[in-house]
């Protein structure tokens, strides 16, 4: 039974005598403690603002990963050796030493921070609706199985002889017998049904196996008959809908079980490191002879005159088509690059009043 917002009422039932033991409220299949942690996750349980700045993160992600990759890439001492790159320094004292440590550990880190913007960024509020209209229009959605019913039909008795009459009158073969419908059908493992919404649809069986190997088969049951009316194979899925469910579940950390677990939680400890080092990092240079607040050396202006038109062209047309389909990467890029052109006009008005 569906509740507000996602929610679900739960019942736990006995097996043995069908006794309800008691209901409680969970979002999905997931138990209080785990639906809270999703709810973190997701939103920082601020509700719609929290969800917004999550996808913010993750819109930006990529950004300061392939960022991070070409400054460290293109440091001049590590272009002569290969190890410089891949293995924190030994030798190396202070900031160098964090720099070295920070460096290699991201290196390391970036396949996995590059697929967790990927896969949370498909069902993110905003661009996750963007993704799907293109991955519709390549063909890619993820397929689902018709729970309409054929006009007429004969088809079978329930595979325990059992079922029940609906509120209308029609025949329902029960939960039970649509189970051992789709178990017929090659269903296996923890299986989720979804009862019919009325006398014109039919139950959905579905599989709910999503570490490897995945089994998401499904099939349709006629509630009169238990009849299999569509089956809908993991197998038959456009490669799109395959490689999006496997970039979820591995995001998720279900897709090899506890060593997809063990990878995602040494990626975050990674992380966390790499952000204390990068703080350390501008600690060890911060300005200490001047008076007052300082905040170091702001970056010298006029830098993308620099670049060659040859090159900016098509940096801009990539810019603005990514973040008009990832609007919380778009959105704030041009709020500072009005900031910025802004802040420079100012700058030059001042320069040339003095002069």
């Amino acid at each position: 039974m569906n509740g507000a917002a996602g929610d679900t009422l739960t019942a736990f039932v006995d097996p043995y005598d069908r006794e309800v033991l008691g209901t409680l409220e969970t979002f999905g299949q997931w138990l209080p403690a785990r639906a809270w942690l999703d709810d973190l996750h997701r939103n920082l349980h601020l509700g719609e603002f929290g969800r917004n700045y999550s996808e913010l993160a993750a819109s930006w992600l990529w950004v300061e990963v392939l960022g991070g990759l070409a400054l460290w890439a293109g440091t001049p001492r590590n272009r002569q050796r290969l190890r410089r790159l891949v293995v924190p320094g030994g030798g190396a004292k202070g900031r160098r030493r964090t720099m070295s440590w920070h460096g290699a550990v991201g290196l390391w880190a970036s396949i996995g921070l590059l697929g967790l913007s990927a896969t949370g960024l498909t069902w993110s509020g905003h661009a996750g609706t963007s993704i799907g209209q293109v991955q519709d229009a390549l063909g890619g959605s993820t397929p689902a199985v018709s729970t309409a019913l054929p006009a007429a039909g004969g088809g079978r008795e329930s595979a325990d002889g059992g079922g029940r009459e609906g509120a209308d009158g029609t025949k329902d073969v029960g939960i039970d017998a649509a189970v051992a419908s789709a178990h017929d059908a090659g269903l296996r493992g923890v299986l989720v049904v979804t009862p019919p919404a009325d006398a014109g649809t039919a139950y959905v069986v579905k599989e709910n196996t999503r570490s490897w190997p995945v089994r998401q088969d499904s099939v349709a049951v006629a509630p009169a008959t238990g009849e299999v009316t569509q089956t809908q194979r993991f197998d038959d899925f456009p490669v799109l809908a395959k490689l999006t469910s496997w970039g979820i579940n591995a995001h998720m950390g279900l897709l090899f079980g506890l060593v997809n677990q063990i990878v995602l939680a040494l990626l975050a400890i990674g992380l966390i490191a790499m952000i204390l080092w990068g703080y350390r990092m501008w600690w060890l240079r911060r300005p200490t002879r001047s008076e007052g607040l300082a905040l170091g050396r702001a970056p010298a202006r006029g830098a993308w005159r620099r670049i060659p038109g040859r090159v900016l062209a098509p940096a801009v047309v990539l810019a603005a088509v990514v973040g008009y389909y990832l609007p919380l990467f778009g959105l704030p890029l041009l709020v500072f690059l009005v900031v910025d052109v802004t802040v420079g006009v100012v700058r030059r008005r001042r320069a040339g009043a003095a002069a």
